[in-house]
């Protein structure tokens, strides 16, 4: 009788006991997310010492996602993050500000000043959804805009609570350029900065991305990716005395947005 294809199926295709998932799925997504988290360019000895999978099974999965486009060997024989994640991010991307626009909406009617949501991809901030405020003057941030986190009110909302040795090693690797003369510019001063974020429960960006520009933000609860949003307007109008009223709206909305999306996200 022939063998049965079952029969020969590889092991790691078997689902898990806890969860009833596909082992090899679950390990290939865990090794893109810590690439991810690692800056998008690592080893396999990383990997494994990362993981705690031995180094044969990371080389099979890796050799998959090289073949699939989801992951690139470099020269040095080190492996980065594939093109094919761009599409897969980007249509994600949009998704999600489908998604989080009528919360959006909500903030520009109970402050009136531009709403927007943002993600930390990598080591860089995108803003992937906007509402702009009524006023005529306003701030204006293109969707898909990438900046780096230390010089903006979602990049420290985001980092906040990221340990300090990580925190360090992702501003070791963007830099930190000033953008204004008030942007900080060393570690510890931006250390310093996601203390007092941790303290106060929201973030603030003071003129740090664009002089006369003030923003507050308050990163979203328990996000299936890590995002925050934001409110910004002219620092003559976004001042430390309406913060004290707009930060709760803000706070708030985030909660009932954290909800929305894990519920699109089941576990």
């Amino acid at each position: 009788m022939p063998t049965s294809s079952a029969s020969t199926t590889d092991a790691s295709a078997k689902p898990t006991a806890a969860g009833g998932g596909v082992q090899s799925l679950e390990r290939a997504f865990d090794l893109l997310e810590r690439m991810a988290d690692a800056g998008g360019e690592v080893g396999l000895s990383e990997l494994s010492a990362a993981s705690g999978l031995p180094l044969p099974t990371i080389h099979r999965l890796m050799r998959t996602l090289v073949a699939c486009g989801y992951v690139r060997q470099q020269p040095n024989r080190r492996y980065s993050l594939g093109p094919r994640l761009i599409r897969l991010g980007e249509s994600a991307s949009r998704l999600l500000g489908t998604w989080a626009r009528p919360y959006l909406a909500r903030l520009v009617e109970e402050t009136g000043e531009t709403a927007n949501m943002a993600l930390l991809d990598g080591d860089e901030i995108v803003y992937v959804a906007q509402v702009p405020s009524k006023h005529s003057m306003r701030m204006f941030t293109e969707v898909g805009r990438r900046v780096l986190p230390h010089s903006t009110g979602v990049g420290k909302a985001l980092l906040a609570h990221t340990p300090a040795d990580e925190v360090r090693a992702l501003l070791s690797r963007t830099g930190m350029p000033a953008a204004t003369e008030k942007t900080i510019t060393t570690p510890d001063g931006f250390l310093e900065a996601l203390e007092k974020v941790r303290r106060a429960g929201y973030a603030v960006d003071d003129n740090e991305q664009e002089i006369g520009v003030r923003c507050l933000a308050v990163s979203v609860p328990n996000s299936p990716t890590a995002a925050a949003i934001s409110i910004s307007g002219p620092a003559g109008r976004v001042t430390e005395a309406v913060a004290e009223s707009f930060v709760p709206i803000l706070q708030g909305v985030a909660a009932e947005l954290s909800v929305a999306l894990q519920s699109q996200n089941p576990a």
